[in-house]
């Protein structure tokens, strides 16, 4: 087997002391059947990302994270490179301009969506009309925007057959970092639209009763938020789509801060996924690397090591530099930066040798601070087979200083 045995967790690639102590926390917290690290692994909150907990009868908000159905989602179009490359800075331009990034929304209208009428909206309605009515309109005025962190639209040139992708990652925005904050906060015992709860990030997770009332209705709202970042990602697929004049063929579209009822070993389990991607025999996954390296549309294999890492894989190529690391510090009253590892120039330089066409994006999301995704996808080659490599020849992410709360 490809991974290693540590203190119970199941650690893929080289471990992470930070994560592994995180995970090593989570295993000994509530009714855990199994703690793993994938290969992408590093410190979160709570709960390490790239890290996967699998329970009985528990679900975990602190696990799932802040940014509830976090994901990726990507498309195959009919169209070549070669066929749009003389006009990629000008469609890059138009992408900026028409998605919106960042904090709110700009340059179009707000989204209606069936969603709008879904019944779990009861969830809130029964915590009172004031959350209720907060939420739903945050969620109306953020429905198929991107915000910022490492959430982008990428334009990708598949080698082998010279066909045009693209792909997006964003989660439920605002509206699924307030249903977290919030489910934390009544687990506590305070107001559901109180402060975000202010814990360390190495604290024991918090955990609910799948059977209790708080708990069933955190994992309606859990649903309801990744139906929410289904509807968001599809939205702005729909208007690349549109703006490059192409149709999609193929499709991939998943999760990767979620808790999924599954059965494993013949048992019902929740699995608490932050920050990694399902891999269920066949089914696939997109995997992005960082704006200098590949990204790959995966498929799950059944073997005995996928069985052993309950069918999950990594989400990314996973950080090696903090944002604070990267970028240094912010200071908000005079918008200057200070103690950053990583210039503007260095950065450019590394994107334009790349051959990517860039807006927006800061130096805390240069290639510098994210390991090889080939590396990470090496630990776990006998869990997933890789079906289609993309490079990507046009990334667009909110700007460099964009405030923007909800951000990963």
């Amino acid at each position: 087997m490809a991974y290693q045995n540590i203190n119970g967790v199941r650690v893929w690639g080289t471990p992470d002391e930070g994560a592994l102590s995180q995970a090593i926390t989570c295993a000994e917290t509530g009714n855990v059947v199994q703690a793993l690290l994938m290969a992408d692994h590093h410190k979160g909150y709570s709960q390490p990302i790239g890290g996967v907990i699998v329970y009985e009868g528990q679900i975990s908000p602190s696990g799932v994270g802040y940014d509830i159905g976090c994901g990726n989602k990507a498309v195959r179009t009919n169209l070549h490179a070669a066929d749009i490359k003389h006009r990629l800075p000008a469609i890059m331009d138009e992408i900026a301009r028409r998605v919106s990034f960042g904090m709110g929304r700009t340059n179009q209208e707000k989204v209606d969506h069936a969603l709008f009428d879904d019944p779990d909206w009861a969830v809130y309605a029964a915590i009172g009309k004031q959350e209720h009515d907060k939420l739903k309109t945050l969620a109306r005025e953020q429905l198929g925007t991107v915000g910022s962190g490492n959430h982008y639209v990428d334009l990708f040139e598949e080698p082998a057959t010279g066909r045009v992708w693209i792909g997006n990652h964003f989660g439920s925005r605002g509206f699924g970092h307030k249903t977290a904050s919030g489910f934390m906060n009544l687990a506590a015992g305070r107001a559901f639209l109180g402060k975000a709860p202010g814990e360390k990030m190495d604290q024991p997770p918090i955990l609910l009763d799948l059977s209790s009332e708080l708990g069933d209705m955190y994992y309606r709202a859990m649903k309801l938020a990744g139906r929410y970042a289904y509807a968001g990602r599809d939205y702005v697929m729909e208007e690349v789509l549109s703006l490059l004049g192409a149709c999609a063929d193929m499709e991939v579209h998943n999760h990767h801060n979620y808790a999924w009822k599954e059965t494993h070993n013949e048992k019902e389990a929740v699995v608490v996924r932050k920050g990694a991607t399902p891999s269920a025999p066949g089914q696939l996954g997109f995997i992005g690397g960082s704006m200098g390296d590949i990204s790959v549309i995966v498929r799950g294999k059944d073997t005995a090591e996928n069985r052993d890492s309950y069918y999950s894989t990594v989400h990314g190529a996973g950080r090696i530099m903090s944002r604070t690391q990267a970028a240094g510090k912010m200071n908000w009253k005079t918008r200057t930066r200070s103690g950053g590892q990583v210039t503007a120039r260095q950065m450019q330089d590394a994107i334009r040798a790349f051959g990517v066409e860039l807006r927006g994006a800061g130096t805390d999301e240069s290639p510098f601070v994210y390991r090889k995704l080939q590396d990470v996808l090496d630990a776990h080659a006998e869990t997933i087979e890789v079906l289609h490599v993309l490079k990507p020849i046009g990334v667009c992410m909110a700007g460099a200083d964009e405030f923007d709360p909800y951000k990963d």
